[in-house]
């Protein structure tokens, strides 16, 4: 019998005073092998809507490719941008009804103008909206770190630290998460993409 191929990654997204900040390793691997070694996992579903993706890539790309889509429709139909929770409940909806045939967990975030910073967690069927969530493989090894680490009116400066260094925790311990980190911030202004390097992570006591 064929045995199901493990997948992984990291995933992080957090709102601060007039925006979000997501983030995501770039190591696609397969089992044991990586086929990837930087693959950007945060894909826009609209100008400031982002979701970061975990699980099967496929499954997760194809996830926000619809959404993307059909969110450029919505936002022609009433002739403005889309919230931020209407791109969640469009990831939830589709990750649900197709829950037996795909393999994907997509944390969306954004900023819009009637509730600005929002970060949405849709795993099964789940619409929560979260002052900071985290994803795959990896986030295993960095609840204990996040939930210490976090504070309400973090400053964009030091959500942008509170990710790379989640990140470079998470890829330092689990195996399927490596590569570079990937970070978007977003706010009214609009989006900043951001890579940092292996080298350039932070290091710890033990690294």
């Amino acid at each position: 019998m064929t045995q199901e191929v493990k997948t992984g990654t990291t995933i992080v997204a957090i709102e601060f005073d007039g925006g979000v900040v997501l983030g995501s390793d770039s190591r696609v691997s397969a089992g044991e092998t990586v086929v990837n070694r930087v693959m950007n996992k945060l894909s826009p579903l609209h100008d400031k809507i982002y979701c970061a993706l975990s699980g099967s890539a496929a499954d997760a790309q194809t996830i926000a490719e619809v959404v993307n889509y059909q969110l450029d429709v919505h936002s022609i139909e009433i002739d403005e941008e889309p919230q931020v929770k209407s791109a969640a409940s469009l990831v939830r909806n589709i990750s649900y009804q197709y829950k037996e045939e795909m393999s994907a967990h997509l944390i969306v975030a954004g900023w819009d103008r009637r509730n600005g910073g929002q970060v949405y967690a849709t795993l099964n069927g789940l619409l929560s909206r979260q002052p900071f969530a985290i994803g795959g493989s990896g986030s295993f090894y960095v609840y204990g770190f996040v939930d210490a680490e976090y504070r309400r009116g973090m400053s964009k400066a030091d959500c942008q630290q509170f990710v790379v260094s989640t990140l470079a925790l998470a890829m330092g311990r689990d195996g399927s998460s490596g590569g570079v980190a990937y970070i978007v911030t977003i706010d009214e202004h609009g989006t900043e993409e951001k890579v940092v390097l292996g080298n350039d992570l932070p290091t710890f006591y033990n690294q």
